[in-house]
């Protein structure tokens, strides 16, 4: 998992298009988890030296493949064991890889945790339903939503050092 520091250019831009966009139909946030999708995409689009595509279906194309980003906002540095979540509302988006973020409530820290093929989420992802107790919480924490889950050890990992980070994509059929 790569640490970052987000700036004020990409958190400004993250929260003008929040603004924008207003509430989804099916928001588990009701639009408040909004600021963080787009940091996310944003976050991750700089990383892999992209531009947003922000459909329904992906947020980037990189090398030929259809990334959608999966974001949620924390209050500490991810575990190994956290979940990343898909919503039960939206598995049918068409993307060929989803990368996931985690980015604290303060916006002074993020982290790239990784990737997958959708395919392999859905073959070794968990289903919960909502008000689950979720198993990796030792704080009570119940699912807000119907979703699918995997650990983040469990994701191909972004590389610090690659001086091409699109390489990484070539990978990912191998997961």
């Amino acid at each position: 998992m790569i640490e970052i520091v987000p700036n004020i250019d990409q958190i400004r831009a993250a929260k003008e298009k929040a603004q924008d966009l207003g509430a989804l139909n099916n928001s588990i946030r009701k639009g408040e988890g909004n600021v963080f999708g787009f940091l996310g995409e944003i976050l991750m689009s700089h990383y892999w030296g992209v531009d947003l595509a922000n459909t329904y279906d992906y947020d980037l194309i990189v090398k030929n493949y259809t990334v959608d980003v999966k974001t949620k906002s924390c209050t500490s540095k991810p575990k190994p064991e956290y979940f990343c979540t898909v919503a039960d509302y939206n598995p049918y988006q068409k993307c060929d890889i989803y990368a996931f973020v985690r980015i604290l409530d303060d916006f002074k820290r993020a982290w790239l945790l990784g990737y997958c093929t959708k395919e392999y989420f859905f073959n070794n992802a968990a289903f919960y339903k909502m008000g689950d107790l979720d198993p990796s919480s030792n704080l009570g924490w119940k699912f807000k939503a119907d979703c699918y889950n995997i650990k983040i050890d469990s994701l191909k990992k972004f590389r610090h050092h690659e001086k091409n980070p699109k390489s990484s994509l070539d990978r990912c059929g191998t997961t």
